[in-house]
């Protein structure tokens, strides 16, 4: 089975880190990929926004906090969307001072444009969200930007007007001096600037589904 990010990054997957391109190629039938880590930073220090960010808790995609060096998990297992196309499920376990909080996403493929094929993240548990990615592979690494916004409501899809649309910008790297993963993710909206980040590294591998991972 392909890989979301080999179906859309076509030839340029191979220009990936070949320790990304183990992260984001597809993971074998019953086998899991699981990884750990630390964040350096996760949410946002303008409080008056937290409010908004408690809405999106409660559907396991941002928290209302401003916190450092978090330690977390992540475990991205394989799936199909109802019209087979590949889809890669992932749960990010953040270890917050006061809790413990989950992040759930499904990222697949929207092949149904004529500029080619885009990531698709739907994000939340039940979906609350979702974003269409513009991806591109520089110096090894990956490079994700938002393009589209849909907010779930009531069970309707509606697009947020471009105006208004928060941009969403991923980036992974491997750095060779740690020999670890990293990741940063901003969040930002028109006007009001970044409402939201989190950035840190990990240790990843792919492994038997039955099998204890040990960090």
């Amino acid at each position: 089975m392909t890989s979301p990010y080999r179906a859309v990054l076509g030839a340029a997957f191979d220009e990936l880190h070949p320790r990304l391109r183990a992260y984001f190629d597809a993971i074998p039938a019953g086998a899991v990929g699981r990884g750990a880590g630390v964040f350096d930073t996760v949410g946002t220090p303008r409080r008056w926004l937290w409010p908004v960010l408690a809405v999106f808790a409660r559907s396991h995609v941002m928290f209302p906090v401003w916190e450092r060096q978090v330690p977390f998990t992540v475990e991205n297992r394989p799936g199909r969307r109802p019209d087979g196309s590949p889809v890669v499920l992932a749960t990010r376990v953040f270890d917050l001072r006061s809790r413990t909080a989950t992040m759930v996403d499904a990222i697949g493929v929207d092949s149904g444009r004529i500029d080619g094929p885009h990531l698709v993240d739907r994000l939340g548990g039940p979906v609350r969200t979702e974003a269409r990615f513009a991806a591109s592979v520089s110096d090894g690494g990956l490079r994700l930007r938002s393009t589209v916004v849909w907010l779930i409501l009531a069970g309707r899809r509606v697009r947020v007007p471009r105006p208004f649309a928060p941009v969403v910008v991923l980036t992974e790297r491997w750095d060779e001096e740690s020999g670890q993963q990293r990741v940063s993710i901003t969040v930002r909206a028109p006007v009001i600037g970044r409402v939201y980040q989190y950035a840190g590294r990990f240790r990843y591998e792919i492994v038997n589904e039955q099998e204890e991972w040990s960090e």
